[in-house]
């Protein structure tokens, strides 16, 4: 008789369960919810960026493009790059265009690392960092983020976790969950310390234009880092197009090459038309849109803050993306405990912040990526959560 599970990848037997999909199946189903869970804006794709997705359909452009994406394309990313964030070390040659930032995530892991290597990555973290680190053989090791710090990285935190054995760091700021943020002076604390230990270092800033404190900081403006750095980004979250499924990398020709090697085969590329109108949001007809969704959700952040502080859990301010990441020990239960009780007394839908990493323990995301009208009645019902805890 077949064994099914020795056909199984040690690789993928061994990626540990998710708390973030185990959370969503218990909501799964459920009416009334008031959900504020998704990280994906409320916002309808710009007008004039999905006519320009629509004209190419229209107009028959729905054949398979270059493998490294449309060459206009990369241009008008480069040309963004340089526009916004004062990125000048790359030309379109430097770009690969993937389905979407997470693939370019993937292709990079796969690139990079053999097993044994170790990979550094935050925690807490974006979900899919740390399995597809695993899927290559390779081990992560977890570098701590903590709330007094603004959940940023520091050169102490760094420095004890890099081996001899280290090869790559992903990093994600402006971070989900968190909402932290990296300025100039960050990353000037960490750049000497990645160049000096020659170590890959992959920066996700598919939240950049989301920077509310401080200027936005691209870590690709230290040139010094050259051939070690690769920049992932894309165009969901800063003109609501998540479901386009256009991302992209900023990487060394080398690495370039090896990421097509892997890409052509198993995407092949993003959506002919979804480029198209991408080509159009990397314009400067898009940067009104970016300026538009900010304002936006700098108010809803302003609000849901300062709610959850009057109500009395601790949220640090976050400075960057669409998350805040409340502190929720003063009510002396654990993560999922408290959001699986939110959800089945109330219906409202938040992320155990354990779901992101072991340091997330005690911690709930809320993302405000929602209407004010649905923020304020997911405030309202967790007010009278938290008021019903006090009575018991």
């Amino acid at each position: 008789m077949m064994i099914e599970e020795e056909y199984i990848s040690e690789y993928v037997k061994g990626l540990p369960e998710s708390l973030l999909w185990k959370f969503f199946n218990l909501a799964y189903g459920m009416e009334n919810i008031v959900s504020l869970s998704l990280g994906e804006p409320d916002f309808q794709t710009p007008v004039h960026i999905a006519e320009e997705g629509i004209r190419a359909i229209r107009e028959g452009n729905t054949y398979y493009g270059p493998t490294l994406g449309l060459t206009q394309l990369r241009k008008a990313i480069a040309e963004y790059y340089k526009r916004r964030f004062g990125v000048n070390q790359y030309s379109y040659e430097n770009v690969i265009v993937t389905v979407g930032a997470s693939e370019a995530i993937d292709l990079v892991c796969r690139s990079v690392l053999n097993p044994g290597d170790e990979c550094i990555v935050t925690d807490p973290g974006y979900v899919a960092y740390e399995p597809l680190v695993k899927l290559t053989g390779a081990k992560c090791v977890y570098l701590k983020l903590k709330e007094e710090n603004g959940f940023k990285i520091t050169p102490e935190e760094l420095e004890a976790c890099i081996s001899d054995k280290t090869k790559m760091i992903i990093m994600n700021f402006p971070s989900n969950p968190t909402g932290g943020v990296m300025t100039h002076e960050d990353y000037a604390k960490i750049v000497p310390i990645l160049k000096k230990h020659h170590i890959i270092t992959i920066q996700d800033e598919i939240y950049l234009e989301l920077t509310y404190g401080s200027k936005p900081c691209s870590l690709g403006t230290f040139e010094e880092l050259g051939d070690q750095l690769v920049i992932l980004n894309g165009f969901s979250k800063a003109y609501s197009m998540t479901g386009w499924r256009v991302g992209y990398a900023f990487a060394p020709l080398f690495l370039i090459e090896a990421m097509k090697s892997i890409h052509q085969y198993c995407t092949m590329g993003p959506t002919t038309s979804s480029q198209v109108a991408a080509i159009e949001a990397a314009s400067v007809r898009g940067d009104v849109d970016i300026e538009k969704h900010r304002e936006a959700f700098l108010i809803r952040r302003n609000y849901i803050v300062q709610r959850l502080n009057r109500m009395g859990l601790k949220t640090v301010m976050p400075e960057g993306a669409f998350y805040v990441f409340a502190n929720i020990s003063s009510t002396n239960m654990s993560s999922f405990e408290f959001c699986k009780r939110l959800l089945q007394e109330e219906r409202v839908c938040v992320i155990p912040g354990n779901s992101f990493g072991e340091s997330g323990e005690g911690f709930i995301r809320i993302s405000y990526a929602y209407s004010q009208d649905q923020l304020a009645k997911a405030c309202d019902k967790i007010e009278d959560f938290l008021h019903t805890l006090e009575s018991k």
